[in-house]
């Protein structure tokens, strides 16, 4: 297993993937790549696991031998993503467990992960305790808007508010609906379709049910709100709610 960027996400893929017998090779920014990749060319997955915003410098740089054993774990994630990059069928993984710094794993609901390698996904990650689901290929798109509607919501909507998840729920629910609304609008927008909007705002009540004291904001907020009014722009989709907090915050 090749693991690019070592962070915390990585320690936990890691420790998961040796707990099931598979020696794993970490790639730094010091690490030269392309001679790793011609003495181990068939790695059976290379996980890249730098942050949201190294991600397109990670994947332009790949190592040929790589390209068709690429794992993805960012939030933030769409196809388009890794289709620019003409990473035909790469696993991918909606991450639903937070690792911070001194701090152990808290899973919020079982991850999904789909592609070539998710069935070994799933089995390293349960047996280090963290649930985990495999899916099909079909239903990602959905299940990544899931995840970055539960990201986007808390962080940009946390912006005004403060406080935990819970609290954005029960006392400013209508804000966090006109953030989803105008997130939903980017996320289809960048998959090219229209997607089941209910049953995703519905998806966002059961995570934020499932841990309703996870903070609502972050130090990455205002650079998420950035990327989204950025992609919102570049796809021509109006988002008013969060031009408006744009101007509180940016």
């Amino acid at each position: 297993m090749v693991i690019v960027g070592i962070g915390e996400m990585a320690g936990v893929f890691g420790r998961a993937f040796l707990r099931t017998g598979r020696p794993v090779y970490p790639v730094t920014r010091d690490t030269d790549a392309a001679s790793l990749a011609s003495e181990m060319p068939g790695p059976e997955l290379v996980l890249i696991a730098v942050a949201e915003a190294d991600l397109h410098d990670a994947l332009s740089s790949l190592p040929a031998p790589w390209r068709h054993r690429v794992g993805l774990l960012q939030n933030e994630l769409t196809p388009p993503d890794w289709q620019m990059h003409h990473l035909e069928d790469p696993t991918v993984i909606a991450v639903w467990f937070e690792k911070k710094r001194g701090t152990g794993v808290k899973v919020i609901q079982p991850s999904p992960v789909a592609g070539p390698a998710a069935e070994m996904v799933v089995t390293s990650l349960e047996a280090i305790g963290i649930p985990a689901r495999e899916i099909s290929r079909d239903r990602l798109p959905e299940e990544l808007a899931a995840k970055n509607l539960y990201i986007l919501v808390a962080n940009l909507a946390g912006l005004d508010t403060g406080g935990t998840v819970g609290e954005l729920w029960s006392k400013h629910r209508d804000l966090a609906m006109a953030v989803a609304s105008d997130v939903l609008g980017v996320q289809e927008a960048l998959v090219g379709a229209e997607l089941p909007r209910l049953a995703l705002t519905d998806s966002l009540a059961t995570a934020i049910a499932a841990d309703p004291d996870h903070g609502a904001t972050g130090r990455s907020a205002p650079a998420r709100l950035r990327r989204t009014l950025d992609r919102a722009q570049e796809m021509g989709v109006a988002v008013p709610t969060l031009e408006d907090l744009a101007k509180r915050h940016l």
